[in-house]
């Protein structure tokens, strides 16, 4: 008798060894140790640590396009970043250069199943609601929802880039026989894009409210050590689909959480709605902003 259960554990077992081949990692690149050892000094000025990032100029360029967002609501343009690092905050500047490392790395090439600039503007623009939104609601690690928001879909790029073949089966699987995304991920390589991020935060040594909020950011009422996080950015991913702007189609059958309502003390879906609609001019700015990466 043919045990599907076992295949499913062998699927897994074939996943895990390929997600640990992936050594010497580019996404934690030199840069980035440099970054954390010199925001950890507590001598460490701004014209230090803007001088260490000046070095990467795609890097500069993805900062200072972040401190002009409209989401800021800064009153002059950032046009330095020593004066990035002042407005945005040593550790958030940290966050960024994290994430935006990691987003580099394996937002993959592109092809006729993946387009990255549309994918960097998914993560960006969800990134740039998380923010907003956290900060709207009190949430004072507003630069932790960034973060979250900016990464929330690093387990498709990795899927992408290290599951070619699964990858071209989960499309298939979608199109033709109607499964939803993480059904198909599940199916294909035992885990959904949502686990993949959470392991790899964990190889990395990434805060575990991160790798939490990954984890859970399709389902966050699931989530046992925190739920309010991973909610802000299930919310910010809800909003770019519902107002398809800088929206992604690997959500294309997103199913919202109704209580993430309850979680983020939204009221009803009657003021769900007029939420959603309040970003939308900001949205809009900031998909301005960011046509430049």
């Amino acid at each position: 008798m043919h045990d599907k259960n076992t295949d499913s554990k062998a699927i897994q077992e074939l996943t895990i060894s390929k997600l640990s081949g992936i050594k010497n990692l580019p996404s934690i690149p030199f840069i980035l140790h440099e970054v954390s050892d010199i925001i950890e000094n507590p001598y460490t000025s701004a014209s230090q640590l803007g001088t260490l990032i000046s070095k990467d100029q795609g890097l500069s360029t993805k900062i200072l396009s972040i401190a002009n967002s409209p989401f800021y609501g800064l009153p002059r343009k950032v046009s330095t970043i020593d004066f990035a690092i002042v407005i945005l905050g040593f550790e958030h500047i940290k966050n960024v250069v994290i994430a935006l490392s990691l987003i580099e790395t394996f937002k993959g090439e592109n092809n006729k199943n993946w387009n990255k600039r549309e994918f960097t503007k998914h993560s960006l623009i969800t990134a740039f609601l998380a923010k907003k939104i956290a900060s709207d609601l009190g949430f004072y690690k507003s630069g932790e929802a960034f973060t979250a928001g900016l990464l929330h879909d690093l387990g498709v790029t990795v899927i992408n880039k290290f599951f070619k073949t699964e990858y071209e089966h989960i499309l298939y699987s979608v199109k033709e026989d109607g499964l939803s995304y993480l059904e198909a991920e599940l199916l294909h390589i035992g885990f959904t894009h949502c686990d993949i991020a959470k392991y790899l935060c964990e190889k990395w040594n990434l805060p575990a409210t991160l790798a939490n909020a990954l984890k859970y950011h399709h389902n966050p009422s699931e989530s046992e050590i925190d739920t309010f996080l991973p909610s802000i950015i299930h919310v910010s991913d809800y909003i770019t689909k519902t107002l398809q702007l800088g929206d992604f189609f690997w959500d294309e059958n997103y199913q919202f959480d109704p209580k993430v309502i309850e979680i983020l003390k939204l009221g009803d879906e009657e003021y769900l709605e007029s939420f959603t609609n309040s970003y939308k001019q900001s949205i809009e700015k900031n998909l301005e902003i960011i046509s430049v990466l």
